[in-house]
């Protein structure tokens, strides 16, 4: 055991070094102001009170977790029917259609986020195909609906891998009971499918919440600079304003939601177990 203990040393060095040191860096620059030298550091809240008390900022919040809200709902309205159609499917079809949806998860996401910038330009490909429909002339690119596309894309295999992993776990005798009990198709999915496959769904939800509430370089790229969120806020305050202090405060508060965020997210999955999600 002993032996054990001294194995994870180096790993816990690393991730003191590589993980609590650069976050507790962050919680402390969040709470001072830099004074006449380097290393001389005054206490203050005046970051928070900054942030909370300009509007401008808070739309941005506000508009950052509508989107993140939104991007969510679509990729479980979309995720969940073809994870179940994957689940539902044999084998062989099985490994193939997972290897359909991972596959463009191997090429880097801002590669694939730059594509669309090629699709949704003027005179792109879609915007070519909506030509023919008489839609022509819409904008796509640099718009909410361009933004929310990308994030849609980039997210969307996360949910799916999520709930079709619960759904090939479930014990497919359940279902066979319930069809011999007499219960209709409807019945089975919403008494038996659906409640199996939380689990899934609150983790697809949490991954796919958790990285479009702060993401950057989407709504920079298919936004461009027009749609702003609270992960370009942060960029825009530690790499062109230089405010490494309140930059530092909306991490934390970032931080913060989010922590709170996956703390529901539990207790959720907890009662959905059973227990009591103290």
């Amino acid at each position: 055991m002993k032996r054990f203990s001294q194995l994870a040393v180096p790993y816990i060095a690393w991730a003191a070094m590589m993980l609590i040191l650069p976050m507790a860096l962050i919680v402390l620059y969040s709470f001072t102001t830099q004074g006449n030298s380097i290393i001389s550091f005054s206490f203050t809240l005046e970051h928070y009170v900054k942030f909370f008390t300009d509007p401008d900022f808070l739309i941005i919040l506000w508009r950052s977790l509508v989107i993140a809200f939104k991007t969510t709902l679509i990729c479980l309205l979309l995720g969940y029917p073809m994870a179940y159609f994957i689940a539902r499917s044999s084998e062989k079809v099985q490994n193939i259609l997972v290897l359909c949806i991972t596959i463009p998860m191997w090429i880097n996401m801002l590669v694939r986020t730059y594509a669309w910038i090629g699709l949704l330009s003027e005179g792109g490909l879609i915007q070519r195909i909506l030509s023919i429909f008489g839609l022509g002339e819409a904008e796509l690119l640099y718009t909410e609906a361009a933004v929310l596309l990308g994030m849609v894309y980039n997210f969307l295999p996360f949910m799916i891998l999520q709930i079709n992993t619960s759904l090939c776990k479930m014990d497919h005798s359940l279902l066979e009971a319930s069809a011999d009990l007499g219960a209709t198709p409807a019945q089975t999915f919403l008494h038996i499918t659906l409640p199996l496959s939380l689990p899934g769904v609150i983790n697809g939800i949490t991954l796919v919440f958790l990285p479009a509430v702060s993401s950057f370089f989407i709504p920079k790229l298919l936004g461009g600079g027009q749609y702003f969120l609270i992960g370009n806020m942060i960029e825009n305050q530690f790499i062109t304003v230089g405010e490494w202090n309140f930059g530092s405060a909306i991490s934390v508060i970032m931080a913060a939601i989010m922590m709170l965020l996956m703390i529901a997210v539990r207790k959720a999955e907890i009662r959905n177990q059973g227990g009591k999600g103290e």
